[in-house]
């Protein structure tokens, strides 16, 4: 059915996903998702149902996050900054409206991305600061080893190895235009961007880098790992509790601004 609705915005959040089983709306479960289009509907006065720029899986963190909704309400009628006031105070403690503008029609939250970047975070000893929030890891890593295979990521574009199994997806093609490791202290911090990711796509190459610095695959290991195609020969995927989606950007002009 054609929308009939006029007006489309961008709301930008962040949220810590220890309590939710992603963002996604699941039946019986609580999500994010779920909880923001409660909040929307609420304080608009209209059915509220918003679409994600993709999907984090349970226990996953979004520093930020950025859904499109439709309503009735036109810009020149809707003070954002009281919007996100309200919502801050109606949504849980572990959600947060960081911004919200009108956009051109057609532009899509998730479609109209052109590239999403991650961290994920590697604790190196039992720090109580970083509980749910790093994965607690005290067995000696070779980072540089970790670092040359990272490299290695550039080089694909077809990513079936890191995928979830059974996820229902076209093409498991993506463009990774960076993947690094940084030391800080007693954190170790991977970085990566793509154009896209797939399900448990991250998690799935911090886990198989892991199992390079503990000196159980080789670079070139990793390198024959992404050409099989084949998850099963991937690592196991590293905790929820240590990713973080950290950034989404769009074309210049997708909104009014």
């Amino acid at each position: 059915m054609e929308n009939q609705y006029k007006n489309r915005y961008f709301i930008w959040l962040s949220f810590d996903g220890t309590n939710y089983q992603g963002w996604q709306k699941q039946p019986g479960s609580p999500t994010v998702q779920q909880k923001l289009d409660n909040a929307l509907s609420l304080l608009l006065r209209e059915a509220i149902e918003t679409t994600g720029a993709g999907r984090t899986d349970s226990g996953v963190h979004a520093r930020s996050f950025v859904a499109h909704f439709d309503a009735r309400i036109a810009p020149a009628e809707i003070n954002t900054n009281q919007l996100i006031h309200k919502l801050n105070r109606f949504l849980p403690y572990d959600v947060s409206i960081i911004k919200i503008e009108p956009v051109k029609p057609g532009v899509h939250a998730r479609f109209s991305a052109i590239s999403r970047t991650y961290h994920y975070f590697i604790c190196r000893y039992k720090d109580p600061f970083q509980r749910g929030r790093a994965w607690m890891f005290d067995r000696a890593l070779n980072v540089d080893a970790m670092q040359q295979a990272s490299n290695l990521l550039l080089n694909y574009t077809d990513f079936e190895c890191f995928s979830k199994t059974n996820s229902q997806v076209k093409t498991f093609l993506c463009r990774v235009t960076s993947a690094h490791w940084e030391l800080d202290g007693h954190m170790l911090k991977f970085e990566i961007s793509a154009d896209r990711f797939l399900r448990n796509m991250v998690r799935a190459i911090v886990g198989t880098l892991v199992g390079v610095g503990l000196g159980k695959l080789t670079p070139n290991d990793f390198a024959a790992i992404i050409e099989s195609r084949d998850r099963r020969k991937a690592g196991v995927s590293a905790p929820a509790c240590g990713l973080f989606l950290s950034e989404i950007c769009y074309q210049a002009g997708y909104n009014y601004g």
